[in-house]
């Protein structure tokens, strides 16, 4: 039998803070905060990464989607310790300094972004679509992105976005469907 862990607490009689060391955007943090927290608050309350989203907090909405290793996973149900030594990625990674990633412009030509609040989790979600499959169909792009809700666009604006990201990443000259600005005659 393993013995009982031991919880050291604070002054205050609340747990200790633990440090977790991992990469984040592609650099290096050392971030110190309370052991019960997400992955989710870590970033949003002590890294002041506010990209990734608090949703349902259940795992069941997408919005707080980033990726572990190159992976998406949910950041709500992800303790902030079980990021140590790992590669994180949020939205505010993907962009190349001052230039958008190709997922990002899209979102913004197609207006994929309506109020905004899943868009992050659908770019991350796409990202490792693309990266895996450069030119997935419709239903490969619906199937990839099912684990984000999105009460807003209704969808469409979306996957015409990943369409058009996936053309340009593949160095086709892609334009914008006339019929996402103006709608069908």
């Amino acid at each position: 039998m393993s013995a009982p862990v031991q919880i050291t607490r604070a002054r205050n009689g609340r747990p200790a803070k633990r440090r977790a060391q991992f990469t984040l955007n592609g650099e290096p943090v050392d971030v110190l905060f309370a052991p019960h927290k997400s992955l989710l608050e870590v970033l949003r309350e002590d890294l002041c990464l506010t990209g990734t989203k608090h949703g349902c907090e259940l795992g069941e909405c997408g919005a707080c989607a980033v990726l572990i290793d190159g992976e998406p996973v949910l950041a709500c149900l992800v303790l902030g310790l079980e990021a140590e030594g790992h590669d994180v990625t949020t939205v505010e990674g993907m962009a190349d300094g001052p230039t958008l990633h190709p997922i990002q412009e899209a979102f913004a030509v197609y207006g994929a972004a309506q109020c905004g609040y899943c868009t992050p989790s659908f770019m991350l979600t796409a990202q490792v679509l693309l990266e895996k499959n450069p030119s997935p169909t419709r239903d490969e792009i619906r199937e990839a992105l099912s684990s984000s809700i999105c009460r807003c666009t209704g969808y469409v604006k979306i996957y015409e976005a990943v369409e058009l990201a996936a053309a340009r990443m593949r160095g086709e000259e892609a334009d914008i469907l006339e019929e996402a600005i103006y709608g069908r005659p």
